[in-house]
């Protein structure tokens, strides 16, 4: 078994590299591998072509790979913590919970005659998802400890999803049309729109979540035989969950702040490396997690240029048939 991880860790991580490029070849403009290695490696190349390779779809590429692995693991030390396989970032409103945040600060400072500079914007934009994020992800922690049954802690991720949902149309029914249409974008989800400015907070956010999560792997590991025994073994709970929270919130809060409600990675991505693996064990899982996530999102980001499509809409294309066969999969949650 352990030489087909290592085997599986390096086709993921080959595969990771080859994307990273196909990703940058591919675009409105074809650019050769030649052309792009040459741009990347300060080599002779035509000053446009370089350009459009450092520029843009360098930055992109590389937030698909973080945006990637932090919507990954963060399912799935949400799976973990909640036991349950439809636990993610979008099905229990901590991505809804981001874009209340991202709305309130977007739509909600005009209307207060706020005004800011670039990167006072940049940081409001990120601490507004991350408090939004923690919110819900508190809420429906608190409840969960109360409700152990599976589908009415998923209808009441939906419904405060639902009623996310209305407080933003209100928010976007009073706005002005500016801050209407800055929205509007950002809820479509891309990868495009980061800019080198705003990287230098989103990479650190996203490492910072990872370092955390990869810190609770023994915790996880434990929690995955049920709290009281986790409890018995001597393991702090409440300092545990707070951990994977925080984790959470840095990873999906991050990704919905800069690249929009990026659906399906989270909730599917973590079955998929539990599949590839054949392996419950959190020091195996998490890093199969983010590179899967990684590899999806490179995909997903390839074929939406290919299409001239939303990212928004390949991964749910991807993401649903995997989430319909892990409900038909687990009879006790049908």
């Amino acid at each position: 078994m352990r030489s087909r991880s290592k085997i599986l860790f390096a086709v993921l991580a080959t595969l990771v590299v080859v994307l990273f490029a196909a990703d940058m070849m591919v675009g409105s403009v074809g650019i050769a591998a030649g052309d792009v290695w040459a741009a990347l490696t300060g080599g002779e190349c035509d000053p446009i072509t370089r350009k459009i390779i450092i520029d843009i779809r360098l930055m992109k590429a590389v937030v698909a790979i973080l945006a990637g692995a932090a919507l990954s693991v963060s399912g799935l030390q949400m799976q973990t913590l909640f036991r349950n396989p439809l636990a993610g970032p979008y099905v229990l409103g901590v991505s809804s919970g981001a874009s209340l945040g991202v709305a309130l600060f977007i739509l909600g400072a005009p209307l207060l005659g706020i005004s800011s500079s670039a990167w006072l914007s940049t940081v409001g934009v990120a601490g507004a998802a991350w408090i939004g994020a923690a919110a819900i992800l508190a809420v429906v922690a608190a409840v969960s400890q109360r409700i152990k049954d599976i589908m009415v802690i998923l209808i009441l991720g939906m419904m405060a999803s639902s009623g996310v949902s209305a407080i933003v149309q209100i928010l976007q029914y009073l706005s002005a049309e500016e801050a209407l249409k800055s929205f509007v974008i950002w809820t479509m989800g891309s990868l495009g729109d980061v800019t080198t400015q705003q990287l230098a907070l989103v990479a650190p956010a996203i490492i910072a979540g990872l370092v955390i999560s990869v810190a609770v792997i023994k915790p996880l590991n434990l929690m995955l035989l049920g709290e009281g025994y986790a409890r018995t073994m001597g393991l702090n709970i409440r300092r545990t969950r707070s951990l994977i929270l925080l984790s959470t919130t840095l990873l999906a809060g991050t990704v919905t702040a800069f690249c929009g409600p990026i659906g399906f990675i989270g909730l599917a991505i973590p079955h998929v490396a539990r599949i590839l693996f054949c392996d419950a064990d959190h020091r195996t899982l998490l890093p199969a997690a983010a590179l899967t996530g990684a590899v999806a999102l490179l995909v997903c980001d390839i074929v939406s240029k290919l299409l001239t499509l939303p990212v928004n809409t390949i991964t749910a294309l991807l993401g649903i048939p995997i989430v319909v066969w892990v409900v038909v999969r687990n009879k006790n949650i049908v």
